[in-house]
């Protein structure tokens, strides 16, 4: 298990930026993927953005073009800069790691066993 943090998560106009970040609070460990999702209300948690230990990357159709997920400067860290952020855009983020392979698609939400807590991201319009 690799305890997660997100931070960077607030209020921003449609247009705007925000830059979320996600960090091991604990001892860090080799992962071979760490992710972002949301989760809006009343909706599923949806895949938003991944990054492998490879350093590839896949996003989902709606914020291609306009998210950026980065290693960050320690390892096991992650940022997510959202940009031309849109109202439809408003959810908890949340980081996810998984440090062994599963039969299961990076971009699912049951590859995963090791969560954050979320960050709320709200944009008005």
């Amino acid at each position: 298990q690799v305890p997660l943090v997100e931070s960077g998560g607030g209020l921003v106009q449609a247009g705007g930026s925000l830059r979320l970040s996600c960090a091991a609070s604990g001892s860090t460990f080799s992962t071979n993927a760490m992710a972002w999702f949301r989760q809006a209300p009343g909706k599923q948690r949806e895949f938003v953005a991944l990054l492998t230990s490879g350093g590839s990357t896949d996003y989902a159709d709606s914020v291609k073009g306009r998210f950026t997920i980065s290693e960050g400067n320690a390892k096991n860290t992650v940022y997510l800069q959202m940009n031309s952020l849109k109202s439809e855009d408003t959810a908890v983020y949340y980081c996810a790691a998984r440090t062994t392979r599963t039969l299961v698609a990076a971009t699912s939400t049951q590859a995963y066993k090791t969560w954050g807590q979320g960050t709320q991201v709200t944009v008005s319009s």
